[in-house]
């Protein structure tokens, strides 16, 4: 694995080389001491992963992630001393391709280096989100046969449900999605994004700002109630269950925690009447097989177009196994979304 790092202090720079060392097979490609000079360097020799800061002078990391991601394609994990005193960069770096986010390593009073196992497991996850590309010649609408669904037994829940799966570039696809879903006071919807644990409630937060209305992360127990916008926020998996949202560690081989596919396939297996499933921009094929899940459980499946999409890996894969009913640009979904439930409801 050949890391890139860039960040403009020395420090930082011999702290997180010291922490690549101690990955095994992990070697140093190139330093950069800005975003400016990692574009350059990204063009001239292309690293397996770019280990990017947020505030440096000359050009950002989130300006510099989206020119990476446009220019020169690369897995990027942001390192950030505060990830929370950097939160608008974070989710701007995120929403432009960027994977996830981590602290960058600290030196302990003894000389070691503290953080690095969390960079080495965030390096891990990015590394396994290989982007799945698929030829732009798909068609806009999968001619496959819808089951027949008359004799489905559905479980109690009157309230309509909404999930949707993202990942690289997700927050701000979800903020656009969601501004769309004009149906959103009269459904809940569920969103399971790749994301760590401890930013999800930024993400919220994020979101809350960006959307003007409520964004939580999902406790352990919730019921499906009108009016939610619930995100995934766990370093396991969310599952409906019984009526109720719960947090389980299997399967434990899943690398994506929380994982869509997981959290598809538990709404299929809850019997919950059928509506719709979006499927955001993301590296990877997590969320593909639940889509085709959905798709021959009655529901209304929608992925993400390639040309809106940060990385066509993971809405790609669903159109290629057949689990997608539409293929709309990012700003189309949220209205399609909302006319599908609205048709079902009146």
């Amino acid at each position: 694995m050949r890391f890139a790092i860039v960040n403009d202090l020395r420090i930082a720079q011999e702290i997180l080389r010291h922490a690549i060392a101690q990955i095994p097979g992990a070697s140093v490609a190139w330093v950069a001491i800005d975003g400016r000079d990692a574009i350059q360097k990204c063009k001239g020799d292309k690293p397996d992963l770019i280990l990017m800061d947020m505030v440096m002078p000359v050009m950002d990391g989130a300006v510099a992630t989206r020119a990476i991601m446009k220019e020169c394609p690369c897995p990027i994990l942001v390192v950030t001393s505060s990830i929370e005193g950097n939160l608008a960069l974070v989710y701007e770096a995120l929403s432009a391709g960027a994977i996830d986010a981590v602290h960058t390593p600290t030196m302990g009073p003894n000389g070691s280096i503290l953080g690095v196992e969390a960079l080495a497991r965030k390096a891990r996850v990015a590394l396994a989100a290989t982007a799945v590309q698929i030829s732009r010649t798909m068609p806009h609408t999968i001619a496959a046969k819808l089951p027949a669904i008359t004799s489905q037994k559905y479980g109690t829940s009157k309230v309509p449900l909404v999930v949707i799966g993202s990942s690289t570039g997700g927050p701000n696809a979800l903020s656009v999605v969601l501004r769309g879903l004009t149906v959103a006071p009269s459904c809940c919807t569920v969103i399971v994004q790749h994301i760590d644990v401890a930013y999800a409630p930024g993400l919220t937060h994020w979101l809350t700002g960006e959307i003007k209305r409520p964004v939580k992360v999902a406790t352990e127990g919730e019921s499906l109630s009108a009016g939610s916008t619930i995100v995934a926020s766990s370093a396991d998996h969310l599952v409906l269950r019984d009526g109720l949202l719960r947090y389980v560690v299997e399967p434990a081989e899943q690398i994506f925690r929380p994982s869509v596919d997981v959290f598809f396939a538990s709404v299929v297996q809850e019997r919950v009447r059928p509506s719709v499933a979006i499927l955001l921009t993301g590296m990877g094929r997590d969320g593909a097989q639940g889509m085709r899940s959905l798709r021959d459980a009655g529901w209304h499946t929608i992925a993400q177009d390639q040309a809106t999409s940060v990385v066509w890996g993971m809405p790609g894969s669903a159109v290629e196994m057949g689990g997608v009913v539409e293929i709309l640009p990012l700003d189309q979904i949220g209205a399609a979304a909302s006319r599908w439930v609205q048709s079902r409801v009146t």
